[in-house]
């Protein structure tokens, strides 16, 4: 009588006879986001909030757009800085141009350090202090080294155009966004001359509706309110004036098509340049924060449930 086999033969054999078992299901991918970070001046301070949000949660949006202020911020958190330490970067920079040129600047670090007036170039301040002072805390330079993918709105001054950046030079890209008319100077970009991109898209985010299945809109364009406001001066005029054509491009937009989630803090009694009232204006986005925080706890419980097997 033969030996028996051994055992691990037995297990081989028993293993051919089997079925096969199916390969393991891959798990769904992971639905995108896009975060869309719209143009206000100081208003747009609440996109620190908005950021401090997604930290908290540990989600990390998948593509940027933003104008203005919000390519700003949004570029400095594409280039890998938390919300943390662009509210340290503002926190140092607190402190109105505009106080400046009344000789009221308070800070030792203010707005008045880093810009220059600049009236031979098309505006009343140069930006390049400024521009400069935020690159210092990135060795990032171009889009293609961001850790997301941003796409910054200008405007073409000749064509009236809107238009995208998302490749090339940062720092020259967010100085173009910015470049709000009469205030700080245009920037050349080949044939281009290149203003504030609120000036034909203050909320880019129909650059995102097409790509990303979920797509946050922050609009910081700002309110007016006859109750609690003084009659306006002849800078409240020129800033709030361009604050309601702002206001009036993103309501047709909306009307046209809408972002999945689009929150709108309030910072009431605010001005296009009260930077240094960072705090306030933090304090003032809590409501819409807090809504954002609930929609993310939301998604990211569906998300689990998704990937449960």
């Amino acid at each position: 009588m033969s030996p028996s086999p051994p055992a691990a033969a037995w297990l081989l054999c028993l293993a051919l006879l089997l079925p096969m078992p199916l390969p393991a299901e891959e798990p769904p991918p992971r639905p995108t986001i896009g975060l869309v970070l719209g143009s206000g001046g100081a208003n747009g301070l609440a996109h620190i909030a908005v950021l401090q949000v997604f930290d908290e949660l540990e989600i990390v949006p998948d593509r940027i757009a933003g104008t203005s202020i919000g390519a700003v911020i949004g570029g400095l958190y594409a280039a890998g800085l938390s919300a943390e330490e662009i509210l340290d970067i503002f926190d140092d920079v607190a402190g109105s141009p505009l106080d400046a040129l009344s000789g009221l600047a308070g800070s030792e670090l203010g707005l008045a350090n880093l810009l220059k007036i600049d009236l031979s170039n098309g505006g009343l301040l140069d930006s390049g202090g400024f521009l400069r002072f935020l690159a210092s805390h990135t060795e990032v330079r171009c889009f293609e080294e961001l850790r997301i993918p941003l796409t910054v709105v200008a405007t073409d001054y000749w064509t009236g155009n809107s238009v995208e950046i998302d490749e090339g030079r940062l720092f020259p890209a967010i100085a173009a966004s910015m470049a709000v008319p009469g205030l700080f100077s245009p920037v050349h970009r080949d044939k281009q001359l290149l203003i504030d991109g609120g000036t034909s898209n203050p909320l880019p985010y129909d650059l995102l509706l097409d790509d990303m299945d979920l797509v946050i809109a922050i609009d910081v364009s700002g309110s007016r309110h006859p109750e609690s406001e003084s009659d306006p001066g002849i800078t409240d005029l020129l800033f709030k004036t361009f604050s309601i054509m702002q206001q009036s491009l993103i309501r047709q937009a909306l009307e046209h098509r809408r972002p999945h989630l689009y929150l709108k803090p309030e910072a009431e009694g605010v001005r296009l340049l009260h930077f240094n009232r960072i705090h306030e204006i933090l304090a003032q986005s809590e409501a819409a924060t807090a809504e954002l925080r609930d929609q993310l706890v939301i998604w990211q419980a569906i998300q689990a449930d998704a990937v449960q097997p």
